[in-house]
């Protein structure tokens, strides 16, 4: 009899809840700040690096998961007697994860060929971040608990990946200029002016959508775009940071605009905090064709 698990890293921002009742595995980052080193969902939870982000003037730094971390996992699955380990990983250009899980699958049967046959191992690159990953997760983990079959479950999470878009804002862009995701004048200029960028992540990449200036416009934009490209009927999240009540303002307008509601929230971790900053809020949807 099949047993399948569903694995993600922490960087998918799935919720402890979502991860206990759908039986996730997830693999943490780990964080460095400063001279000391911490695990993500671990050490802290994500108001409490929020606090650590604030008080701290460098830029926390994120760690891959290493191909021994991933080697480690398969084989605790393997004694579990898991029959196929669907990983879901974040975006594979901008972090080596992914291509270690693969090395990683390779060692692992060379070091065991008894799991040959016994256990499949199927990593996907999830070409994003946050929950445009981990919410194809979670409903991959309750078509598990269904009875769907392994490759119905990798089907809906490829085609998912390949169409998932990220409409996000971040109110600050003190910390992209730290991480160089948007060039440090451009951040400098923008934050002058009260220039607020909304970013699109889709297939990889990351880009700067449209701008508009100050913190009204942020919301009905953000609706305005993800109606005009989402997949009609179709599922969307809300992604927010350390403000609820903008990620609250968003749903709302987005369930006017949509006519249903989103379908979850998913709060930025550290891994993407780190980034972003920590007050964001955007959309996750399926793009249409």
């Amino acid at each position: 009899m099949a047993k399948i698990r569903l694995l993600t890293d922490s960087a998918s921002d799935i919720s402890e809840k979502h991860e206990k009742k759908y039986n996730i595995k997830v693999v943490p980052f780990k964080i460095a700040v400063g001279d000391k080193s911490y695990v993500s969902r671990v050490d802290f939870n994500n108001e409490k690096f929020y606090d650590i982000m604030e008080s701290y003037d460098g830029l926390p730094l994120t760690s891959q998961v290493t191909a021994f971390e991933f080697e480690e996992v398969y084989e605790e699955m393997f004694r579990d007697g898991v029959t196929d380990l669907i990983c879901v990983l974040i975006n594979g250009t901008g972090s080596a994860t992914y291509n270690n899980s693969l090395m990683a699958a390779d060692s692992f049967f060379e070091e065991h060929p008894e799991a040959v046959g016994k256990m499949r191992i199927t990593s996907i690159d999830s070409r994003s971040y946050t929950g445009a990953y981990g919410y194809p997760v979670v409903e991959g983990a309750k078509m598990a608990q269904r009875g769907a079959s392994a490759s119905e479950i990798i089907d809906y999470i490829t085609h998912w990946v390949e169409n998932a878009t990220v409409f996000f804002a971040p109110y600050s862009l003190k910390y992209a200029r730290k991480s160089g995701r948007i060039p440090g004048a451009a951040a400098f200029v923008g934050d002058a002016l009260g220039l607020k960028p909304i970013m699109r992540i889709y297939d990889h990449v990351i880009s700067t959508e449209t701008k508009v200036r100050g913190e009204k416009p942020v919301i009905s934009t953000v609706v305005q775009m993800t109606a005009a490209e989402i997949e009609p009927q179709t599922p969307y999240c809300i992604v927010y940071g350390n403000d609820p009540y903008v990620a609250e303002d968003l749903a709302k307008a987005m369930t006017q605009k949509l006519g249903y509601p989103p379908a979850d929230y998913y709060q930025i971790g550290a891994a993407i905090a780190v980034n972003a900053g920590p007050r964001v809020v955007g959309t996750i949807f399926k793009k249409k064709r």
